[in-house]
Order: C-alpha cells, then sequence, then structure tokens
C-alpha cells in the first residue's frame, strides 16, 4: 500500500494485516513527484495523486514494525538509486535488528527520470549506480571495518553498527520485469520482484531456475506484485513455483482496505477448495 497521510496509518494497517493472518505488508516510494509530469506514468492516464502524498518509506517501515511482531516489513520498492547508500545501510539494518530480522529489502532502478535528476542520478546510469549501491551496503552490513571502490560508488574504512539481525543482511529483492533484470537477480540480488501487470514473470521463472542452478544458486525466491483477487490467477503463480502473491490495498481508510483485504482472502480461499 502506499501509506499515505490520509489513509489508514502504517501502523494499525500493519497490526491488521498482522491479525488476519498475513505473511508480509510492502510499502513502495517516491521521495517526491516533479510537477512537470514530463515523465509519463508508466500504467498509462494520470498519475495518481497517492504517489506524491506517502510517507517516507523507513518511516512507514518503522511503523509497522513496532506495531508487530511477526509481520515481514518490506521496500516494495526503495529507490536506492535517490538514496545514499551509507545513510540508508544505517536505516535498514536500524529497522531489521528493531524488528528482530523481519525485513525484506525491495530495490529498484525507478521510472520517473525528473525525480531522479532532482537527486543528482543520471538516468542514462542508473542500473549501475544500483549494483553499485546495493554492493556497497552489503559491504556495511557484513564487515566490521568496510569499504567500497565503484565507479560511481566509493568510500574507505567505515564503522557503522547496529548490522542487521539477519545473516548475513536482509534479503535484497530485485525489482523489474525487464529483458536484464535476472541478470541483476543473479549478480547481486537474493530474490525477484516481478509485477502481475506485466503478464511475463511466469515464462521467465523457468529461466530464472535454470540460470540460477547453473551459477550454483539455491533457490531464489520470487515475489510477484499486484496480484488481483483472482483465484485462478493465484493458482498460475502457485504451480509455477512463486513463493508469495502481493495484493495491493487502496490507500483509504479502514473500511476499504479491509473489504480489499476481504476480497482477496476470498481468492486464496477459493484457492485452497475452502
Amino acid at each position: 500500500m502506499f501509506p499515505t497521510h490520509d489513509a489508514l496509518d502504517p501502523g494499525a494497517l500493519a497490526r491488521l494485516v498482522e491479525e488476519r493472518g498475513h505473511g508480509a505488508l510492502y510499502f513502495p516510494e517516491h521521495t517526491h513527484i516533479p510537477a512537470s509530469r514530463a515523465t509519463p506514468y508508466p500504467s498509462g492516464g494520470e498519475l495518481p495523486w497517492k504517489y506524491a502524498h506517502t510517507y517516507d518509506l523507513f518511516v512507514a517501515m518503522t511503523a509497522a514494525a513496532v506495531a508487530t511482531t511477526r509481520l515481514r516489513i518490506g521496500s516494495g520498492i526503495c529507490l536506492i538509486i535517490e538514496r545514499d547508500p551509507i545513510v540508508t545501510a544505517k536505516e535498514v539494518a536500524s529497522i531489521d535488528h528493531l524488528s528482530g530480522g523481519r525485513v525484506d529489502f525491495g530495490v529498484g532502478a525507478g521510472w520517473n527520470r525528473e525525480e531522479m535528476a532532482n537527486h543528482g542520478t543520471d538516468p542514462d546510469r542508473r542500473f549501475g549506480l544500483m549494483r553499485e549501491r546495493v554492493e556497497a551496503m552489503k559491504a556495511i552490513w557484513t564487515q566490521g571495518e568496510a569499504s567500497y571502490h565503484g565507479e560511481q560508488v566509493r568510500f574507505d574504512r567505515i564503522w557503522s553498527w547496529p548490522k542487521p539481525a539477519q545473516h548475513p543482511h536482509p534479503p535484497v529483492l530485485i525489482g523489474g520485469n525487464g529483458p536484464r533484470v535476472l541478470d541483476r537477480v543473479l549478480r547481486y540480488g537474493d530474490g525477484w520482484v516481478p509485477q502481475h501487470r506485466h503478464g511475463t514473470a511466469i515464462g521467465r521463472i523457468d529461466e530464472l531456475r535454470r540460470r540460477a542452478a547453473e551459477a550454483g544458486r539455491g533457490h531464489v525466491p520470487v515475489v510477484i506484485f499486484g496480484v488481483p483477487p483472482d483465484a485462478a490467477v493465484l493458482a498460475g503463480y502457485e504451480q509455477a513455483g512463486f513463493d508469495r502473491a502481493v495484493h495491493w490495498l487502496p490507500s483509504a481508510g479502514r473500511g476499504p482496505v479491509e473489504r480489499a483485504l476481504e476480497r482477496f482472502e476470498a481468492a486464496v480461499a477459493e484457492l485452497h477448495g475452502e
């Protein structure tokens, strides 16, 4: 859910989702939306107003973490190309430590070119920057005295605690459906987060499994985002071996959120023959 200031707050939402038996809650990120609107909305039409009204990602994740005890809390996704990797590494590690190891760290390279540029990021170099920032964060999480030297990210010998509760670090889930996304997953990711709306994820799952085996990797989790409340769609992803299906909730008050959860839960129940 986009956790907007006029919707059910992140802590209350997280408690509700946990109480209803779900396994995870993910929040997306946009630090701002450029008023120029030069970059078109990828889904077409007008950009929903919630994109400009969302809370800071890590504030929302913290509120959700402290309100729950077992729910996994995730970024879906963090625009790491717009964030300092040293600061972000500490934020992720802090939430993971405070939550007892319940963070899923989803990352992506984004689509709004003006938004990237406002953060000093060259849109044409964003994928290389994403890789280097993730690699740098992994060094900070896993090394007592970390250094990193890339083309766009460089630092020498730093100390940063706390370290994450999860070992060696929270799973880094690479978002995207583009032609090279599996290259990124296998190079520096721990899992893949495709979007249902593109309709391409099931057709690529065998390639991911084959390439992971060739690389000596174990099971690579796949979390499909934007799944509708439809038992047949859920069955397709279950049969293909996807690990988690994530359904969008409205940025609204408790009533609409509960009704959306009920529709999704009814589809899950139908899938299971209940």
